[in-house]
């Protein structure tokens, strides 16, 4: 089946949560993850096969669209599905007449800061000692997508 990016309902949410607490040292919460229809909401999931392979969670602010989320099945990481899943959200953010889009990375995510910058994202500034980790704590990169 081809790969197909739909938006976030409830009948994805116990996948996108599997796949949340298998992706992420330290993930959303379930309260968080179903908060489905937050201010701006814009969440997407990536459905293949008929199951869900990645997901993302953006919010749209008058014109700023912030990437909060995203996430690939640790088991599908490395086919694709994370550019497929960015590039979705660029589109979205183009649909909508976005005027920026933004998202932040942990220091240690290199490989999702790489295909950030391949996309076309910038890193503008970042966030000392944001993210916990398991012996402390590190930086958040900040980028942006300036739309044209």
């Amino acid at each position: 089946m081809i790969d197909s990016i739909f938006p976030l309902s409830e009948e994805h949410l116990e996948q996108v949560f599997r796949i949340e607490c298998s992706a992420h040292s330290h993930p959303w919460s379930e309260t968080m993850i179903r908060d489905v229809n937050s201010r701006g909401a814009r969440h997407h999931v990536l459905v293949t096969e008929g199951r869900v392979v990645g997901y993302f969670y953006a919010q749209n602010i008058v014109g700023e669209v912030t990437l909060l989320n995203i996430a690939v099945d640790p088991a599908m990481q490395g086919k694709g599905y994370g550019k497929v899943l960015i590039e979705a959200f660029l589109d979205l953010c183009e649909k909508e007449n976005a005027d920026s889009a933004w998202l932040e990375v942990r220091e240690s995510n290199q490989r999702a800061a790489d295909l950030y910058e391949a996309v076309g994202f910038n890193e503008v500034d970042r966030r000392r000692n944001y993210y916990p980790t398991p012996n402390g704590k590190e930086d958040a990169i900040i980028m942006s997508y300036i739309f044209f």
